[in-house]
């Protein structure tokens, strides 16, 4: 018998990489997917040692058929679609972009395994921004969706597509509604990082002032390599479901940055100011979970919360000053 084969598209980021890695400990054999593999760096696959192990192909997502000839050649047994556009901040100036790598990069997955006649399983990266705003309720499962960014929107559409080819044709489709999950692999784009490396320079000497937008939102913040394994759980089940993916507690962002100062024994309200030019058009004030069905039938729990996740961060962060990575 052959190992299982994984196909992860969006192989190069945070979770694919971590999800890369998962996968090859378990014995599969993982292909990875970038619009260019010839050029592309795949810094993160190198990070984690993992570059040589995976077998990187080129296809476009929205691009049916390239999505094609990518599901004929590589023939896969579960399917991760991690691609697309991963910027929130960033989808409110590429909307059209945004929607066409999420949406139609979804959509032509679903459309190749059920032209192909595969019976290969796909996991969808849903995202916890499709529920907005839910204040003081954690939302679950069946929590409505109320978008209020392009990304979430996208992404949402996203969601309904798999539930319909599951529903309509029989596919072995589900969407994981992660809430926020963090790791070194982060790019500095991403507000944590940011934070993360502002202060550590500052820790070093730096005289800068470390300039954020609205610091009382509100989020659910985990460890990315524990996310990845609650993909992998999702494939493996008698029956296609999405599930919420989530610590169950939540957190503002100006908790997040004091925590990160605390670390590294400084005081955040001396080297942090907010700035109006960074608040965004509509933002998400409240990130809440409810990750208990995960818990129960996947058997999915986190060991990592806030604190332990800033402590990770930070020191990996000082640790590449001096050329090492935990």
């Amino acid at each position: 018998m052959r190992a299982k084969r994984a196909l992860i598209c969006g192989v190069s980021g945070q979770d694919g990489a971590y999800l890369a890695k998962l996968l090859l400990a378990k014995g599969y054999q993982v292909f990875g997917t970038s619009r260019d593999a010839q050029t592309a760096s795949f810094r993160n696959l190198e990070v984690l040692g993992i570059r040589d192990s995976v077998t990187c192909e080129s296809m476009a997502p929205n691009d049916f058929r390239s999505v094609l000839q990518a599901l004929s050649k590589i023939d896969p047994d579960e399917i991760y679609n991690l691609a697309g556009q991963s910027s929130v901040g960033l989808s409110f100036e590429q909307p059209v972009e945004t929607m066409e790598s999420i949406v139609v990069g979804t959509l032509n997955l679903l459309e190749g395994i059920r032209f192909l006649g595969s019976s290969a399983r796909l996991y969808n990266a849903g995202s916890s921004e499709c529920f907005g705003n839910t204040g003081a309720q954690p939302a679950d499962e069946n929590t409505p969706f109320r978008p209020r960014s392009p990304y979430a929107v996208a992404k949402a559409a996203a969601h309904w597509e798999v539930a319909n080819y599951r529903e309509a044709y029989g596919l072995y489709a589900c969407t994981g509604i992660l809430f926020n999950h963090e790791s070194p692999l982060r790019p500095e784009r991403f507000v944590t990082k940011k934070i993360v490396a502002a202060a550590c320079r500052i820790a070093n000497g730096s005289s800068e002032t470390l300039r954020l937008g609205n610091i009382d939102v509100v989020r659910d913040w985990g460890w990315a390599p524990e996310y990845v394994d609650a993909m992998w759980r999702m494939l493996q089940q008698e029956s296609a479901d999405d599930f919420v993916i989530a610590t169950g507690e939540s957190h503002s962002l100006r908790e997040f940055v004091a925590a990160v100062f605390r670390a590294l024994d400084l005081d955040w309200r001396d080297h942090v100011t907010t700035d109006a030019a960074l608040l965004r058009p509509s933002d998400l004030r409240e990130g809440r979970a409810n990750p208990r069905r995960a818990q129960d039938v996947l058997g999915w729990r986190v060991s990592k919360r806030l604190d332990d996740v800033v402590t990770l961060l930070v020191q990996d962060e000082l640790a590449q000053h001096t050329g090492q990575r935990i």
